[in-house]
């Protein structure tokens, strides 16, 4: 590992959709320069990187893995990684490491919903990328094309992959012009400018030597770059014009041997552009004349001659055509050598890549602390520099990053070390011997060099060096056991290792649980954390089947939480163990691991449990309602506590889809600003979590996004309205963001509370809870210093403890109900709710000391009636406003033949999924199909299509969005066309909501309302015998 300077070590991994050819791809590159860990004969078809029985089974790729290879004076790391969206955050540990992203795109089916996603973790990680169109000979071969109809084809899939790259940074482009707007112009400088010359030419062109065309199975590849030095000599021209105008509409005039654009060509000609004329046309010429049975065989005979290819007799003698093909096409047009020349040109070296994934990787920190001493920053800002320079001196601070832990089966691991001695592997991780798995961390050296045996701190994501001692629990130390250079499978142990390597470390096992940064120094800034694409969605509940295996079980879920980046394990409210999954294929794969790796007993696996949430009917209230509603309404629901000294009276309204989403998204954020968080520290978190639109002011930008999503539903399709209508509902908005208490559940969710908006008369000596608006303050929508009423009010009739416990007890019972609907107990989405609580002193209480140890009447604790009123007040409230069920949705795509839609429409009805559009791929018999399936109908859904279908239908699964179910729970005919419809009510068959709410309750132990005898008939017996 040390033989390598920085400047020669290229760290790579291959991103695309799922079965687009990314293993078969790393089979070529690894039988060509892995060091003769893989016959060239067997690329392609092993799928070495596969190592997995699982993986072997399904034939798809489940984890990211590395291998090292050496490629003339070059050292590459190539991280393989999965392309099923379930595995979505494999992609997200290896793009975290590597510099560089080959982006592969399959020529027939083009760019699929994986490929955007695996391409804005590229853009977030601040990648290089390199598009790589796979699949060339389906073009001939399956869809008999023509030249000129295949360079059409892959000239609009770049175009399409250009357009996708265009959106990120038109995206960054106007988050970055927004805020140079909003900031001081003094603040304007070159820096902001940057992101100007991204934008003018297109990221991928193939005259640019950042496009390659492959076929990874037969092994050839071509970038313009081999074709444009090969014609050079022939046509007379240098090779640099001729890359220029091998792409594009450019063509060639053989009278005049002049290259020139479309107006150059006279009209009668049929002229073809050059990339058809001088690259496609002799490919295509080759392929009918080894694979055609009446082919001119010497066209192969030429391009061995023209090109001295060196190829044995008894491969051109095959009887195979396909093999006579990859024989001379794999000698012609080497994969790996294209590839991997493409790589060293293209995709920059650790040194380069680092100072410009530096604001990613370590974003800024705003110092606020005052006190600090200043060797702690002096040394930060030293490890900062050294990590932007990827400094590999010995002298230099030492910094890792560990992106995932994977577990590894002892006798896996090397039997002897580097000076041949035999190795002790006993179990150093985890402290018990029982255990067969070692846990190793897949680490990138960012800084430094590594050498095993070496004392490190192991930083967690939430670690502050500012903050010394507090940090403590966020600290640990520890002993880098061994290094390891992958190759796959297998392990090779290295001494050191220097900065810009990928290794494998041991020693980690017990200190870190997914991932963490690695530093020889205590004052050193941790990583941002990496940004996944996707939430695990898919929950089950697990137990063993036999309760005295319950210990093997913890232990199972113990290491399968440290092996998997992205499984959850979490113990509910009512203590099942709860496995969360990204998808029915990931799920699966946890399962057999505890099975059979981790817990090693029989388990058994309750159904999935689907969330949901309620709400109320509505698409949010219209202006002029809403005025009506915030200066309150005689529409309420009243309720007492049961000493009758506390009133609670409560409105709710739905608030517009928009606003609701943007606030359940921002949840993270929003946690940072109720909390109190400074607002540098709330923008360095947001840079950390990835978001591409960075703003400036985190809390300005929420703060606006909120106005706009709160004013986008009200003025949506009302182009023609004035601009009074338009500022009038501004208004109001502000008026109503003025007044936010709190968010629930979990003090960040989608539900809003008020204050009242009355003024706090006391009548009947009892006093109105006025609360405070500390998130609108929080938020800036409010200045703290007109917050301070209703203590001088409050103190004059009721004492100050008793007025502040029953204030906070009114925020608890708003919490408790939104935490649980009235529904089936799921959390409550996109409601606003008004609380006007009205609390009487005891009559002739003048004594403060009575109410301090909060007096204990027959009806208990006085705040415990308060939440319990609240609570009841706010789930009524939701009853009598027509409550709503809202599931989740997957977003599916999939690809049928024409022949096999009917079957797919069956079985996509079935499961209430909603098409959104069909189209039929251009050039192929297969139609792509888009819809929405429900979260609650899609298990067993790929397994029902692939059946109905005689495996003909693939799909794939995205969380999209939550969506409300529009029937009505409680559905009783009260018209004459509903009861002619359905029945005096009697047999109206339950609707879906109700049949979603009644199994929930069941499963959580609620009461369901249902008939248990359907028929009371006596029974009659046919045949009497006495």
């Amino acid at each position: 590992m040390g033989d390598f300077d920085c400047g020669r070590i290229r760290n790579i991994c291959i991103l695309a959709h799922v079965d687009h050819g990314k293993t078969t791809l790393a089979d070529h590159l690894i039988a060509s320069y892995g060091g003769g860990v893989l016959h060239p004969k067997q690329a392609g078809r092993l799928r070495f990187m596969d190592y997995l029985d699982e993986e072997q089974r399904r034939a798809i790729t489940m984890k990211s893995s590395s291998i090292a290879l050496r490629y003339k004076e070059h050292a590459i790391n190539l991280i393989d990684s999965p392309g099923h969206m379930d595995f979505c955050s494999e992609v997200s540990t290896a793009a975290r490491l590597s510099d560089g992203a080959l982006i592969l795109v399959d020529a027939v089916e083009g760019v699929h919903i994986q490929t955007h996603a695996v391409m804005r973790q590229a853009w977030i990680e601040k990648l290089t990328p390199c598009l790589v169109l796979n699949k060339i000979d389906r073009l001939i071969c399956e869809l008999k094309l023509s030249p000129l109809e295949a360079y059409s084809r892959l000239q609009r899939i770049v175009h399409e992959v250009n357009g996708i790259m265009s959106a990120y940074k038109s995206e960054k482009y106007l988050s970055d012009v927004d805020s140079i707007l909003a900031g001081p112009s003094s603040e304007v400088g070159d820096e902001n400018h940057e992101f100007i010359e991204d934008d003018e030419e297109d990221t991928f062109q193939p005259q640019k030597g950042n496009v390659a065309f492959v076929c990874a199975l037969d092994g050839w590849g071509f970038g313009i770059g081999e074709f444009a030095e090969f014609y050079a000599s022939k046509l007379g021209a240098s090779s640099v014009a001729l890359q220029k105008a091998l792409w594009g509409p450019r063509y060639f005039n053989p009278k005049t041997k002049m290259i020139v654009g479309k107006k150059g060509i006279s009209g009668g000609s049929k002229a073809r552009p050059m990339f058809v004329q001088f690259v496609l046309e002799p490919l295509w010429q080759v392929y009918q004349a080894a694979v055609d049975e009446d082919g001119d065989k010497g066209v192969l005979k030429k391009v061995i001659k023209s090109f001295n290819l060196s190829i044995p007799p008894r491969e051109l003698h095959n009887k195979d055509p396909k093999s006579v093909l990859q024989a001379v096409m794999s000698r012609w047009l080497p994969l790996s050598d294209t590839i991997l020349s493409m790589v060293v040109k293209c995709i920059p070296d650790p040194i380069a890549a680092q100072s410009s994934r530096i604001s990613r990787l370590l974003p800024i920190r705003e110092i606020v602390d005052d006190g600090v001493s200043s060797d702690v920053i002096t040394e930060a800002e030293l490890v900062r520099k050294s990590i932007e320079v990827c400094d590999s001196s010995p002298e230099a601070p030492c910094v890792a990053f560990v992106s995932k832990m994977f577990a590894v089966p002892l006798k896996m691991l090397p039997k002897r070390g580097l000076n041949g001695e035999i190795l002790q592997n006993s179990t150093d991780d985890g402290g018990n011997c029982e255990s067969d798995e070692c846990f190793l961390a897949f680490a990138r050296i960012f800084s430094g060099v590594i050498c095993s045996g070496q004392m490190v701190f192991v930083l967690s994501a939430l670690y502050d060096p500012l903050k010394g001692e507090s940090m403590q629990k966020h600290l640990q130390q520890a002993e880098l056991h061994s290094l390891y250079l992958m190759m796959g499978q297998g392990l090779k142990p290295v001494a050191s290792a220097k900065a810009g390597n990928v290794v494998a470390i041991r020693g980690l096992g017990q200190h870190v649980l997914k991932s963490a940064t690695l530093s020889s120094t205590k004052n050193c800034w941790p990583f941002s954390s990496m940004v996944f694409q996707v939430a695990p969605t898919l929950k089950v509940a697990i137990e063993p089947s036999d309760p005295a295996d319950m210990g093997a079980l913890m232990k199972g879920l113990r290491l399968l939480n440290r092996a998997d980046p992205f499984v959850e394990v979490t113990v509910s409210s009512r203590g099942e163990h709860v496995l969360a999954a990204a998808g029915e294929v990931h799920l699966e794969r946890c399962i057999k691991d505890l099975k059979e790796r981790f817990a090693k007993i029989s388990l058994e696996v309750s159904a999935p449990l689907v969330s949901y949430k309620e709400t109320i009917e509505g698409e949010g209230i219209n202006p002029l309602e809403n005025q009506k509603w915030l200066n309150g309404s005689s529409d309420f629901v009243e309720k007492t506590t049961p000493n009758g000294r506390f009133v609670v009276r409560v409105q709710v309204m739905k608030l517009p889809t928009a606003l609701t989403k943007l606030v359940d998204e921002s949840s993270d954020l929003l946690g940072d600003i109720i909390g109190g968080k400074p607002r540098e520290t709330c923008k360095s978190l947001e840079i950390q979590r990835g978001s591409i639109l960075e703003d400036d002011d985190p809390v300005e930008g929420l703060k606006k996004r909120m106005m706009d999503a709160a004013l986008s539903d009200n003025l949506a399709g009302n182009e023609e309205l004035d601009t009074e209508w338009a500022e009038k509902c501004k208004v109001l908005w502000q008026k109503f963001f003025k007044r936010i208490w709190a968010l629930g559940p979990r003090q960040v969710g989608p539900n809003i509370l008020l204050v009242p908006d009355s003024e706090g008369k006391i009548t009947d000596s009892s006093l109105l809870i006025r609360g405070s608006p500390y998130v609108s303050e929080r938020l800036g929508f409010v200045d703290a210093s007109s917050i301070d009423y209703a203590a001088a009010e409050a103190s004059s009739v009721a004492p100050q403890p008793l007025y502040q416990e029953a204030e906070s007890s009114v925020v608890s019972g708003f919490q408790l109900a939104t935490a649980a609907g009235p529904l089936c107990e799921e959390p409550m989405w996109g409601m606003a709710f008004v609380v006007d609580a009205y609390i009487s002193p005891l009559v002739g209480q003048l004594d403060e000391s009575e109410t301090s140890h909060r007096q204990q009447d027959q009806y208990g604790i006085f705040t415990g009636q308060v939440m319990t009123a609240v609570k009841d007040a706010c789930r009524a409230a939701v009853l009598q406003k027509k409550p709503r069920l809202v599931e989740a949705m997957y977003f599916c795509e999939l690809n049928t033949p024409t022949e096999y839609l009917g079957p797919m429409y069956a079985v996509l009805a079935r499961r209430r999924a909603r098409i959104l559009k069909e189209e039929m791929q251009e050039g192929s018999p297969l139609f792509t199909v888009h819809a929405y399936v429900p979260v609650a109908e899609s298990f067993g859904f790929g397994d029902e299509l692939r059946r109905w279908t005689s495996g003909a239908s693939s799909a794939l699964l995205v969380l999209s969005h939550w969506e409300v179910l529009p029937h009505d729970p409680f559905f009783v005919p009260k018209t004459e066309e509903e009861i002619e419809e359905f029945g005096d009510g009697s047999g109206v068959p339950v609707n879906t909501a109700r049949k979603l709410i009644d199994a929930v309750r069941r499963r959580k132990g609620l009461p369901v309302e249902e008939k248990v005898v359907q028929h009371a008939t006596k029974q009659r017996t046919l045949a009497r015998k006495v």
